[in-house]
């Protein structure tokens, strides 16, 4: 339970840490997850919004009302409520610490946990479908590779995480694997012309 309060606090303080880094200076902000199911709920792509759903990031905020949450937040002498304190909803909660000028319409719900855009970063800028449908551009207007930097999950799966172990560490490819949502290899920077073959059929 611990280890696992650890991972999903550790992915969320990363996100936000690495997310107010790496768009710093930009007019990036963060749309919400329901934005991105707008695409990523196809099943021609993967469907990574059901995946999202089912995994512990989706959770996080919840693991935060859980009896071993405040026992740790105790432990650590954090008052109050852990699913209340900015200091577990940094990483149990997508943008909970980003200034409200960093939306792009409202506020992200801190129920709705460890979204999309604390592993790909804030989409204002390339959540586009025109974007997406090209990786390299989709990359150069502004979302993070999360497969490919390990800053971006150990932001938050680190040493100050108070269910941190030491002896476990954090396996960032083995995480990786376990939390894998891909877009098919068949549509991958071609979703449009796999949308028409698919209609095809």
């Amino acid at each position: 339970m611990i280890a696992r309060l650890t991972w999903i606090a550790m992915a969320i303080g990363v996100a936000m840490a690495v997310s107010t880094a790496s768009t710093a200076g930009t007019d990036a902000k963060y749309v919400g997850a329901d934005k991105c199911k707008t695409c990523h709920k196809k099943e021609l792509i993967g469907d990574q919004y059901s995946a999202w759903q089912k995994s512990a990031h989706a959770k996080a905020f919840d693991r935060l009302k859980g009896d071993e949450a405040k026992k740790v937040a105790a432990a650590k002498g954090i008052a109050g409520a852990p699913h209340e304190a900015k200091e577990c909803l940094e990483c149990h909660a997508t943008a909970a610490a980003v200034d409200a000028s960093r939306m792009a319409e409202k506020p992200l719900d801190v129920k709705d946990g460890v979204q999309c855009e604390s592993c790909h970063g804030p989409g204002s800028e390339y959540r586009k479908k025109k974007t997406m449908s090209d990786h390299a551009a989709a990359v150069a207007a502004g979302m993070w590779e999360p497969g490919k930097k390990a800053a971006i999950c150990t932001a938050c799966h680190n040493e100050k995480s108070p269910t941190w172990d030491p002896a476990k560490g954090f396996d960032f490819e083995a995480r990786k694997k376990a939390i894998a949502h891909p877009i098919p290899a068949n549509v991958k920077g071609r979703y449009d012309a796999a949308a028409k073959e698919a209609k095809g059929k």
